[in-house]
């Protein structure tokens, strides 16, 4: 007597309600599969009847000539892949003209309007920019402006666009009014009516512009209770912040008092007197390094020329290169058609009176050669 074995049979699965199969043994010596043995109860099975028709193969339907219908459907499989590769270099190639356009030397700073890309791309082609476009949109490298009815579209560069990164649309509006306004700035009521955001959201987007050293506030010396902004990189204009006349925000006199009398002692010992010119003077005061900031040549202008109009010095001669040359004013007049005792007459500040050197002075005009 063999013990049972443990494996089951299908019977033990699908239990008869009156009889059970007993299970069969498993002989140890060879191990060959026992068959299952049918249930009592389980429907016989249908014999195979061979059918009297021909069970010949059916000839391949040929699809066109030399090729059979499993090489027509891998050619067909074959050919999706390349369709899309061939799309996808299209727009590639569309999103290189469309970036080297906008970084032409005539578009990059003022961008170019949407009704110049519908005339260079042509309607067809224009309407597969509306993803490129929206493509450079996300990743920041585009900046939309409007002026008067027409769209500009510029790009950004690569550095620009690392700075916007998750900004929102509200945040980098408000950065391209501010950069629209240069080193002038802009008042923060302009931004307000250009972009229609309310006070508290633009404090909030001013303060997170600043946090990342987009922007910055300024002063103007016209108005320093109100603010102004522009971008963090750039330095203010000379009308905003007054140049280097100017210190926090206030006129310095004391500042321009001791330039105007250096200047004015390098025309009275320079060159023995003689006359001197405006780039000298300039270099002189570099040498000396009698300003806190440096000067241009035009601003050493302004302070000579404020001399000249307080008749301390005046111009006389020009040297071979054309330069002006700048000498002290002389305080005593020559020789007039006017005697002394003309003072006294009540009408004399109502004269003109001509010098012998032909020199000219209209009434109530300062009565010393300049």
């Amino acid at each position: 007597h063999h013990p049972p074995t443990t494996s089951r049979v299908l019977s033990d699965f699908f239990p008869s309600p009156t009889r059970r199969c007993p299970k069969q043994p498993v002989s140890s010596v060879s191990r060959k599969p026992v068959p299952i043995q049918p249930h009592p109860t389980m429907p016989p099975k249908r014999p195979i009847v061979k059918s009297s028709i021909s069970t010949a193969k059916r000839p391949r339907t040929v699809i066109s000539s030399g090729i059979t219908k499993s090489a027509a459907s891998s050619s067909v499989t074959t050919q999706q892949p390349t369709n899309h590769s061939n799309a996808s270099n299209t727009n590639n190639q569309l999103r290189e003209e469309f970036i080297a356009l906008l970084s032409s030397p005539q578009h990059k700073r003022r961008g170019i309007s949407n009704s110049a890309l519908k005339t260079h791309f042509g309607d067809a082609r224009y309407q597969q920019l509306v993803p490129i476009i929206n493509e450079l949109t996300r990743e920041s490298r585009l900046n939309m402006s409007k002026m008067g009815e027409e769209v500009y579209f510029s790009l950004l560069s690569s550095e620009e666009a690392t700075k916007l990164a998750g900004l929102d649309a509200s945040s980098k509006m408000v950065y391209q009014v501010i950069e629209a306004a240069g080193n002038k700035g802009i008042w923060t009521v302009d931004i307000r009516v250009q972009t229609n955001i309310q006070q508290t959201t633009l404090t909030k987007i001013f303060k997170q512009l600043e946090t990342r050293r987009l922007i910055k506030p300024i002063k103007a010396v016209t108005a320093k209770t109100k603010k102004l902004y522009m971008l963090y990189d750039l330095t203010p204009a000379k009308e905003i912040t007054g140049g280097p006349w100017y210190t926090e925000y206030e006129f310095d006199h004391e500042f321009i008092a001791e330039l105007r009398n250096f200047i004015l002692m390098c025309v009275r010992r320079m060159n023995g007197g003689k006359g001197v010119t405006l780039k000298s003077i300039s270099d002189k005061m570099i040498q000396a390094n009698v300003s806190r900031v440096t000067l241009s040549l035009e601003e050493v202008q302004q302070l000579v020329q404020t001399l000249a109009f307080d008749y301390l010095i005046e111009q006389r001669g020009v040297t071979e290169s054309g330069e002006a040359l700048f000498v002290a004013a002389r305080k005593v007049t020559t020789m007039c058609d006017f005697q002394w005792w003309d003072v006294l007459c009540p009408d004399f500040h109502f004269r003109g009176i001509r010098f012998e050197d032909d020199v000219y002075l209209s009434p109530h005009e300062p009565h010393h050669h300049s």
